[in-house]
């Protein structure tokens, strides 16, 4: 199944036009305690009003089984069947978690996804990979799926902090380096201090593509796909140690330390410039 994606600064009015068109007998929302406070008070569609709330915790930690638990509870008491359709409006956990509990309940009903942050809207919010931690382990349980739309929007991201800006533009820089060099320098020079809003959309738009092409040719992760696991190996080892410790770190940072790793032992062994290895770093 091919994602619809849309990139608009209207997000009511997208939502409200894809709601429109996908018959549904339940509409779920799920949120964190953050964007159920700050960002879906925003979000003036008329379907919104008359929807089930879903709250979950906040954080990295709380993407677990029994936060997926809840969810699946939360849909059952809220009368939720396989005509039912869910929101995920939120980072990466919550379209990570909430994209899984879709898939899995009663063996799958469609959900539309709402990043919330630079790094969802980039990352986990595209591209179908759903799942929660488990044992001390990133993303250890999940499955492919899809979600039918993904709504990308500039919007909410003034209400963030410098540093998940700085998260989400390390996935960012990774999409660049897969795409072309010149996008590649383009990044390394981008102001985020100086954000404009439109510009910022196109960027955002230019990346999501670039792993949108290359999720279209391999869905599974059997070949390609694995290019955008850049960065990752050795991140997702700093983010696991951490977890385990107690002291989770932000997935882009984490992704950040990783790019430069690999890129070092690039440079080492396959020649990668030095000069590009000074802009990462």
């Amino acid at each position: 199944m091919s994602q619809n994606l849309v990139f608009t600064n209207d997000v009511a009015l997208a939502l409200d036009a894809i709601l429109d068109a996908k018959p549904h007998n339940h509409l779920a929302v799920i949120v964190d305690e953050n964007t159920a406070r700050v960002v879906l008070p925003e979000i003036r569609s008329r379907h919104l009003a008359e929807a089930q709330i879903i709250t979950i915790g906040v954080g990295d930690s709380c993407k677990n089984l029994d936060t997926l638990t809840h969810v699946w509870n939360s849909l059952e008491q809220g009368g939720a069947t396989r005509k039912s359709l869910v929101v995920n409006l939120g980072g990466g956990v919550v379209t990570d978690l909430g994209g899984f509990a879709a898939a899995t309940f009663k063996r799958g009903i469609s959900f539309v996804n709402i990043p919330t942050t630079l790094l969802s809207a980039v990352d986990a919010a595209v591209g179908g990979k759903t799942g929660i931690n488990f044992g001390g382990l990133k993303n250890e349980i999940g499955c492919f799926q899809e979600a039918s739309d993904v709504i990308i929007s500039t919007r909410f991201l003034a209400t963030l902090p410098i540093t998940e800006l700085k998260s989400g533009y390390a996935e960012m820089l990774k999409h660049g380096m897969l795409s072309s060099h010149d996008e590649f320098i383009k990044l390394t020079g981008y102001d985020f201090q100086n954000a404009d809003a439109e510009h910022l959309l196109q960027l955002l738009k230019t990346s999501v593509l670039v792993k949108e092409r290359i999720v279209k040719e391999d869905p599974h992760e059997q070949g390609i796909r694995r290019a955008l696991n850049l960065g990752h190996t050795v991140g997702h080892a700093f983010e696991s140690k951490a977890l385990h410790d107690g002291k989770p770190i932000a997935h882009g940072y984490a992704v950040a330390w990783g790019l430069v790793a690999e890129m070092v032992l690039s440079h080492q062994i396959l020649k990668f410039p030095t000069e590009d290895l000074h802009r990462l770093a």
